[in-house]
């Protein structure tokens, strides 16, 4: 694997935990979808059966992607999504 796969996978993993820690997709739809798909991996940078992504460490790792990509609508609602953590 080389430098630009690396690149996109880990893209594509920030992609999908931004996707699975503002419930666009849940657990069981993504086991779902993966058995009809009959693909055997979904890329995040957490256990997503162990943890839900919300843990102000990996907020800021995905907040801090999206910062790099210019994306600021996500790090907007991933910003509440850890403040809205930390009060609880």
């Amino acid at each position: 694997m080389d430098f630009l796969e690396d690149m996109e996978e880990f893209n594509i993993a920030m992609e999908n935990a931004y996707d699975f820690i503002t419930g666009n997709v849940t657990l069981e739809t993504l086991t779902a979808d993966l058995t009809i798909q009959g693909v055997e991996s979904y890329i995040l940078p957490f256990n997503p059966e162990v943890e839900n992504g919300r843990d102000p460490e990996t907020l800021d790792l995905i907040i801090e992607h999206f910062e790099s990509v210019e994306d600021y609508e996500k790090c907007q609602e991933l910003l509440k999504i850890k403040s809205d953590s930390a009060k609880v």
